[in-house]
């Protein structure tokens, strides 16, 4: 049977490979094109961000641009290196967290002079236009006090099996030190304590603490030194209080009726009222105890009293600062001091930088501070509940009902700019959070360093270690293989002696608390 001109060979062949070459070179050729273009698009965007910077520059100071990855050249003297292209534009894995020495990413950003603009970064513009995007030099600066509080924390000895639990570990003149804060440039000058007297049952005492029955270590005051205080154009106050740690502070949180702040004084004629369990602990006192026959606010108040003095005395036009700063409770005893601080002090500028801080006073609380031009910035994250309390409920209805409930003067309001931060923009913490994790002050410190925009992803070149976020928390995803809850005392605080035995060792004499070395003499201040 004859076949078909389509079937017999020679012909095949010929017609299939000339229509075949045609259609396979056009799609191979528009396919390596698409995947050209796409490839290089996003090798550009990650690579070189140009993010649109829609910041002023504020007072000729540029935005921080990091310079373009170059490949780090291997010698054949040394082990190999990884290139500055994959150590900073990989996600991290498990083996980042391995020691190779000068390989691994800087940690510390490098400082720039903002003596020209410290005002603009701390609110004389309530932050418009650098939030979003977030400008580094403001990134630096929350960091900075994001550390100071974080001290607070490192410091404090809660251990119930110490003798000296609820005070500080380190006495003041070496807490910078022993917690790597020196960097920073400031000198501690007071300890802050405070009561949190709650009549709870017996069981619930701490009975082990031999040093102090009714008070705990809630922060301290610290001064720039002559050269910080050049670089940032100020002489800077900081005020560092800690959140909730001690049972008793629990349940004065959770006192969430509203008082007035000062009895005796004309808040209570214009209706000025704060949180009930709050302005107890900033204000309780008793003469029967050893460290709180001045109750905190008392201390500080004399305490910047004191150093607002002594540097208009000796520095005379020299400008200064009082920044309060705090996380969580600690965050509404900043609003506290602020508050006092502005009412009492004057010609001083004043902000509040607080973390994960809950609202504090009413309508006309809020109002007051505005008057008085106390600059608070409140950064909180989105998925932490603390933020949004007293009131959760109450207050979001009655905020959406009209503008005339908004105006109740028994309804809690927040105070200041917000910066608000998502943890799902971080590629390295979990999604599954438990609600304290997501209150975490390292985890709020972590989404603050990655932090560019509301609509920018997670900062590439993030230099805040990581680590951290384990800190005191199971928050890091498990791939990296960082254990969770690490930081502690070596050996829980047990040493070998030189007979073989584990003991507890006595605190060298100069870290045992005393309520005679929180004075300052004026000749410690000259720095």
């Amino acid at each position: 049977m004859e076949m078909s001109p389509l079937q017999k060979p020679g012909l095949v062949k010929k017609t299939m490979s000339k229509n075949a070459r045609k259609i396979w070179k056009f799609k191979l050729t528009v396919t390596w094109k698409a995947f050209k273009n796409a490839f290089a698009k996003r090798f550009r965007r990650r690579l070189s961000p140009k993010t649109k910077t829609n910041v002023k520059q504020l007072s000729a100071v540029k935005t921080h641009q990091q310079p373009p990855p170059q490949t780090i050249k291997n010698n054949s003297s040394r082990r190999p290196r990884k290139t500055l292209a994959k150590l900073l534009y990989v996600p991290y894995t498990a083996s980042d967290f391995l020691d190779k020495g000068d390989e691994m990413t800087p940690t510390i950003s490098p400082k720039q002079n903002i003596s020209a603009i410290w005002q603009e970064l701390h609110g004389s513009s309530n932050w418009e236009t650098l939030l979003d995007p977030l400008h580094p030099c403001l990134r630096r600066e929350i960091l900075k006090y994001g550390e100071f509080v974080g001290a607070t924390y490192d410091a404090f000895d809660f251990d119930p099996l110490s003798e000296y639990c609820g005070s500080c570990r380190f006495n003041r003149h070496k807490m910078f030190q022993e917690l790597g804060l020196t960097k920073h440039g400031y000198n501690v000058t007071k300890y802050l304590y405070a009561m949190s007297h709650v009549d709870v049952p017996d069981w619930f005492e701490k009975i082990y603490t031999t040093w102090s029955k009714d008070s705990n270590w809630m922060g301290y005051v610290a001064v720039s030194d002559d050269q910080e205080s050049r670089r940032i154009g100020r002489r800077d106050i900081v005020v560092a209080w800690r959140g909730t740690v001690a049972p008793t502070e629990w349940f004065s949180d959770l006192r969430t009726s509203l008082e007035y702040f000062d009895e005796e004084h004309e808040e209570k004629k214009i209706n000025i009222k704060v949180q009930e369990g709050f302005l107890s602990i900033y204000k309780h006192k008793d003469q029967e105890t050893r460290y709180n026959k001045q109750s905190a606010s008392e201390q500080v108040m004399q305490e910047l009293k004191r150093l607002v003095s002594h540097y208009r005395e000796f520095y005379g036009e020299q400008k200064i600062s009082l920044t309060v700063t705090g996380h969580s409770l600690g965050g509404a005893l900043a609003l506290l001091t602020a508050y006092e601080a502005a009412i009492t002090i004057p010609n001083i500028f004043i902000s509040v930088i607080s973390f994960g801080a809950p609202r504090v006073g009413n309508l006309r609380f809020k109002e007051k501070l505005n008057e008085l031009g106390v600059k608070t910035l409140r950064v909180v994250v989105k998925q932490d509940i603390v933020p949004k309390l007293p009131g959760i409920i109450v207050n979001n209805i009655i905020n959406k009902i009209s503008k005339i409930t908004r105006k109740l003067n028994w309804v809690y309001r927040h105070v200041g700019t917000q910066l608000k931060l998502d943890m799902d923009t971080s590629p390295y913490l979990k999604r599954d959070a438990d609600m304290s994790g997501s209150h975490n002050l390292e985890v709020y410190l972590h989404l603050l360093d990655g932090f560019m925009g509301k609509k920018m992803k997670f900062r590439w070149n993030a230099r805040r270690d990581l680590a951290l976020v384990n800190k005191s928390s199971d928050m890091l995803i498990e791939e990296l293989r960082i254990p969770e809850f690490w930081y502690q005392m070596p050996h829980k605080g047990l040493v070998l002696n030189k007979y073989g035995r584990w003991i507890k060792p006595c605190r060298e004499v100069e870290d045992i608390p005393s309520p005679f070395s929180t004075q300052v003499s004026k000749h410690e201040l000259s720095f």
